[in-house]
This record gives structure tokens, sequence and C-alpha cells, in this order.
């Protein structure tokens, strides 16, 4: 089985990006989806890339990437989170 990489990011790496992390983590778990989530600053996204599947964001990004991001505001509102459930998990299968 493949183990994935995603990447979550916000403006600090540290309040917001902690609640996507542990949403992530915890549908990840409930779909068996075997992946490493790294959370970081939206500044670090770029140089972190390298070897990642996907990018989870709660900020806009900056920038264009080599691979897939999604923006997670939706976790954050509380409106949409399964719309972009679905969306991660058929990243990643």
């Amino acid at each position: 089985m493949k183990k994935y990489t995603i990447i979550v990011a916000c403006g600090a790496g540290i309040a917001t990006s902690t609640v996507v992390c542990e949403r992530v983590e915890k549908l990840l778990k409930e779909n068996n989806v075997n992946a490493e989530v790294v959370q970081c600053k939206i500044s670090e996204v770029a140089s972190r890339q390298e070897g990642a599947d996907l990018i989870i964001s709660t900020t806009i990004l900056p920038t264009t990437y080599n691979i897939p991001s999604l923006i997670a505001t939706s976790y954050i509102t509380g409106i949409g989170m399964e719309a972009l459930d679905k969306k991660i998990l058929a990243h990643l299968k």
C-alpha cells in the first residue's frame, strides 16, 4: 500500500493548520489511507513539496506548486466539510 505525504499549511503553521491536521488525520484513519500529515507555515510549502502528494492550505496559496493543492477553509468554517473530505480522498485513491 502506497504511503502518501500530505502537507497542511497555514500562515504561521500553528493555529488553523492544527485544526485541519486533526481533521485530515481522522479522515485518513477512517478511510484506511496510509499517509503522513506534515504541518508547516505557508512560506515553507515550496521547499517541502518534493515527495509530497497533496497540499492542504487554510489560506490563499502565494504561488502554484508541482503537486495538487486544496484550500481547507471548509474545515475552519464548518461549511462544506463533507465535500472537502471527498476531494481529499479523490486525490489519494
